[in-house]
């Protein structure tokens, strides 16, 4: 009987922590500040077993943000009016005990690999595009996405990575809409 529900079990707790891995959005807004709409996100995501194994050994990660403003066109496809991406490159330093994370030509070093993670995790005031660029009162669509870029990781690993679940890192599209607001008047 203990092993028949330990059977039954067992199912389940696989697929919770299969879950558990997933990265998911918890917020996203597009907000107006100053001449400019800025995206603001939480990522929720836990890197697995393998993927901070590899960090350990010197693979550098690559996780990109990627975000596109669109109109609807009932005539056309939709005018794609900005597309920004952003890719943080984390890697572990074994002399200094550090991990690295690197945002363009912009780098800083953390001491653990969960205080690495978190700039990647809470994103603001990232710039998207100016806000001269939106018509005030319309409505415009936003697609939001966060993966593991597996293109950039050295040959071998591009390889393990084609059929293994274990090199997975990324959400769904997540996509809102939000309507343009005028400039305040100073």
């Amino acid at each position: 009987m203990a092993l028949c529900l330990l059977l039954g079990i067992a199912p389940l707790v696989a697929t919770e922590s299969a879950h558990a891995r997933d990265a998911r959005f918890g917020y996203a807004a597009m907000q107006a500040k100053d001449d400019a709409y800025v995206l603001e996100a939480d990522i929720h995501f836990e890197l697995n077993e393998r993927l901070e194994d590899a960090v350990q050994r010197g693979v550098a990660l690559y996780l990109v943000l990627e975000v596109e403003v669109s109109r609807d066109r009932w005539y056309w496809f939709d005018e794609e009016l900005a597309r920004r991406v952003r890719t943080y490159r984390l890697s572990y330093h074994p002399l200094t005990r550090s991990y690295r994370l690197t945002l363009g030509s912009l780098h800083q070093n953390f001491d653990t690999l969960k205080e690495a993670l978190q700039p990647v995790r809470r994103v603001r005031g990232w710039t998207i595009m100016p806000r001269d660029r939106l018509r005030a009162g319309k409505s415009y669509d936003v697609s939001l996405r966060f993966q593991l870029d597996t293109s950039q990781l050295p040959k071998p690993f591009q390889v393990t990575a084609l059929g293994s679940s274990d090199w997975t890192l990324e959400t769904d599209w997540l996509q809102w809409t939000f309507l343009a607001t005028a400039p305040a008047v100073p």
